[in-house]
Parts: C-alpha cells; sequence; structure tokens
C-alpha cells in the first residue's frame, strides 16, 4: 500500500536540504492585516502578521475544506479561511468555528506550523523536522550607515544549484550581458577557488576590472578593484566589488542572492543590492535599480534557456574545463548537502585560469 506524501514537509527527494532557513518573502511583501501566499521547498505556506507584529508561518490549507488561508484575512490576531471562516490563533490551533454559534466548541485540531525569522528585510521559514540549530543568512550591509541597498525579487525556471553557479560564473557575463555588465577582451584572470566545509570562496586577480559603463559612476578615482565570489550552503551567493583598500574600501557594489526552492526546476531569488558610493549613494537609487533588474533578467533568459534543455533531455551532462572548478566545488557542496549521510566533501584550495 503506498503511503500518500505529506503535504505539510517536503518531498523526501529534498532529504536533507530542509535542514536550512529559506527567505519566503520580503518583510515589506507582508502587511499587517493580509496574508500572504509562498512556496518553499514545495510545501504551499500562508504567511501573515499576529497583532504585534511577528510574522507567522503556515501550511496553506484549511483543515476544514481544505481551503488556501492564503486568500483569507487576518482577524482578532487569527487567521481567518475565506470559505466557512475557520479561525487559527499564533499556534495553529482552532480557535473558532462561526457554524457552531457563540457557544459552540471548536474541534481540538492544530494546522502544520514552521518556525520563523524575520532577519534583514527578509522573512525566513524553517520546513526542517528538527527544531532548527543555525541560525539564517546574513545579508550584508542591511541598513547599515553610509550604505544604500534594496531587494529585487526574480522568479526562475531552472533549480538552485544550477542558479548559484550562473551567479558565480564570470565567464558568461562577456556572452550574456555584453555591453551591460562586462564586454570581452581576451583577458587572462588568474583566480583561486577555495571549498571549505560549507563554502566556496573565489579570489579574481583583475584589479583593473570595470563593471561595464557603470564603473565611471563607481569608481571615478580609477582605485583599484577587488573581485571575490561566494557560495554559502545551501543556496547562498555573494559577489563583492571593493574599490580601494579591501577591508575599509572607499567604494563598494555587493550582489548578495538568496535561492529559495519553489519546485525542483522554479526557485524565487531574493536579491539585495548594497552600495556604498559616496555623495553617489542617493542618485544611484534612482538608476541602480533600472540596470540591475536588466543585468538579472539576462539571467532570467538564459536560465530558462538551460532549464528548458534539462526538462526535455533529462538529467545533466555536463563536460567541463579547469575553468568549470568553480563549479565542481559547489555541485559537490550541494550534493553533500541533500543526502549528508554521504561522505562530507574535504576543503581544498585551486588555482586556475580563466579568459574573459
Amino acid at each position: 500500500m503506498t503511503t500518500a506524501p505529506d503535504p505539510s514537509r517536503p518531498d523526501p527527494s529534498w532529504q536533507d536540504l530542509a535542514n536550512y532557513w529559506y527567505a519566503a518573502a520580503r518583510s515589506d511583501e507582508l502587511p499587517a492585516k493580509q496574508p500572504r501566499a509562498s512556496t518553499v521547498l514545495g510545501v504551499r505556506l500562508a504567511l501573515w502578521r499576529d497583532s504585534r507584529g511577528m510574522a507567522q508561518a503556515f501550511l496553506d490549507r484549511c483543515l476544514h475544506r481544505n481551503a488556501l488561508l492564503s486568500e483569507g484575512a487576518v482577524i482578532d490576531d487569527c487567521l481567518a479561511c475565506p470559505y466557512h471562516g475557520w479561525t487559527y490563533d499564533r499556534a495553529g490551533r482552532v480557535a473558532q468555528v462561526p457554524s457552531l454559534g457563540p457557544t459552540g466548541s471548536p474541534p481540538a485540531l492544530s494546522l502544520a506550523t514552521y518556525p520563523v525569522r524575520e532577519q534583514d528585510g527578509l522573512i525566513w521559514v524553517w520546513l526542517g523536522r528538527d527544531a532548527p540549530d543555525k541560525e539564517p543568512h546574513r545579508m550584508p550591509h542591511w541598513a547599515r550607515p553610509g550604505w544604500g541597498a534594496y531587494y529585487m525579487s526574480t522568479r526562475f525556471a531552472n533549480g538552485v544549484t544550477n542558479l548559484v553557479e550562473n551567479f558565480m560564473d564570470v565567464p558568461h557575463t562577456v556572452f550574456v550581458h555584453r555591453g551591460w555588465f562586462r564586454s570581452q577582451s581576451q583577458t587572462k584572470v588568474p583566480i583561486t577557488v577555495e571549498r571549505t566545509a560549507d563554502s566556496v570562496l573565489v579570489d579574481y586577480e583583475q584589479p583593473g576590472d570595470s563593471i561595464g559603463f557603470t564603473d565611471l559612476l563607481m569608481n571615478p578615482g580609477k582605485l583599484p578593484l577587488t573581485h571575490t565570489d561566494k557560495f554559502y550552503l545551501p543556496s547562498h551567493t555573494r559577489v563583492d566589488y571593493l574599490w580601494g583598500a579591501p577591508e575599509a574600501p572607499e567604494r563598494a557594489f555587493v550582489i548578495t542572492s538568496t535561492c529559495t526552492p519553489v519546485s525542483p526546476t522554479e526557485t524565487q531569488v531574493y536579491t539585495l543590492i548594497s552600495y556604498k558610493l559616496g555623495v553617489f549613494n542617493a542618485p544611484a537609487r534612482l538608476w541602480l535599480p533600472f540596470y540591475t533588474r536588466r543585468v538579472i533578467e539576462q539571467d532570467v533568459v538564459i536560465m530558462r534557456n538551460q532549464g528548458e534543455s534539462l526538462r526535455h533531455h533529462g538529467p545533466p551532462a555536463f563536460h567541463g574545463t579547469a575553468a568549470d572548478i568553480i563549479h565542481e566545488h559547489i555541485e559537490a557542496l550541494r550534493d553533500w548537502a541533500r543526502d549528508q549521510r554521504s561522505e562530507r566533501p574535504a576543503p581544498r584550495t585551486d588555482h586556475a585560469e580563466i579568459w574573459v
């Protein structure tokens, strides 16, 4: 006899990847009185705020007739179903059944609820079976004096591993983002790739690099550039462009993305753009969102291209060169994170060259 899947838990194929925090929404996407739907690891959630302003996450399915609670309302510090008005308190317990009348006792039933943290402008949810044993990933320079910052939310038709590899991939920029981010110059760039127990850290030896036409505004003083890329388990990337001394840069542009799996072939990405441009911080807020949205939409197109190919042709058959060492390390960590009964990849450092 086949056991029906539990809709309150991620599919077993996710295995140990559920034991991490994932961003379910931006903080500004969840108002005080209106619930919101979000899907994380295939589990549909109803997010809402209680009277204290604290975010809550419930399974998005009323226990009565299975209507979507995310299309209901927040009433008297409870989440109310739009179908028959059943309400649930912040612990997920049935608080009221209107059809029973004012003196009727509601059934002793409870919805599946999930741990929530609100941090750095995001609402993070934990879907692991055990209690959280770590904190959500920190999004750098959020609300930090002297820095500007804003989020972009983007849906991609591809899986997490392919996305984080794309965000960490320099060679693709001269083709996918030609003229917008970087143009081909046939320049040799030595790189150092360090794989730790839970990260892949990349240093690029190219102090004279620039970021498209924006370099005129970001680095008018022609300061030397430090460029690093970082991947952190399970699904976070960070790209730093720092001008001047790396430990105290005069100017900086940082792209931090956290990827939330919706399904094996669909991912919601929350990208934090952080920048330190001195007197140009204020005007940058007017033009940077257009520029960064244009660049990320180019990635949406190429990731849809790759995703469609993978769905049509079946399992990936990747072939690589020395320039793909970053991908190999990311895949090794992601494969281990999916099933932590396997042997954890050993830390190592590699040196390679790429041409851009």
